[in-house]
């Protein structure tokens, strides 16, 4: 059993999902978005790390895996969100964390079944995957799709190790 937090990371919205994973369940606990609004930089990416920290604090996740940087038509905005992700990075390292970094295409190909598929066909499998009542909200089901990948992997490993159950430490 593991408790995984996942991070969409963005400079003004990132997306949580925290999942229970058990062998191959995984079971939905909670998401949500951490909105940081119109300030300044170094006041947005604060409150990432203070928001990410309570996450931790709150639901006590034995892992935690983030989504990797990807350049865009915009270098900026690429510095930014890699700016996000690391205070998201050091709030889970300060909590004594492992950290899991898996590319887009990864997490959609994991999820969906193809890496260009749709933030609506992420959704849609995140919500069925997770037996959600209703879809959950795009950067969520973000966070949530890489929790699952998260699972998966650490689970695919495990089994290709040959070990019959998972510990941390």
């Amino acid at each position: 059993m593991a408790i995984i937090l996942g991070i969409d990371p963005g400079s003004r919205i990132t997306g949580f999902g925290v999942i229970n994973s058990v062998g191959q369940k995984n079971e939905y606990v909670t998401s949500g978005c951490i909105r940081v609004g119109d300030g300044e930089l170094p006041d947005r990416l604060k409150k990432i790390f203070d928001c990410v920290t309570e996450l931790i604090e709150t639901h006590s996740p034995q892992e935690f895996a983030i989504e990797q940087v990807f350049m865009g038509k915009n270098a900026d905005s690429a510095l930014k969100l890699g700016q996000a992700r690391g205070f998201a990075i050091v709030a889970a390292s300060l909590q004594g964390l492992p950290v899991g970094e898996y590319a887009p295409r990864s997490i959609k190909q994991a999820v969906v079944g193809k890496g260009s598929a749709t933030k609506e066909q992420v959704q849609h499998m995140v919500q069925h995957l997770l037996k959600l009542p209703g879809k959950p909200q795009a950067d969520a089901a973000d966070a949530l799709a890489i929790a699952i990948t998260h699972a998966n992997t650490r689970a695919s490993l495990v089994t290709q190790a040959g070990i019959n159950s998972y510990a941390r430490g």
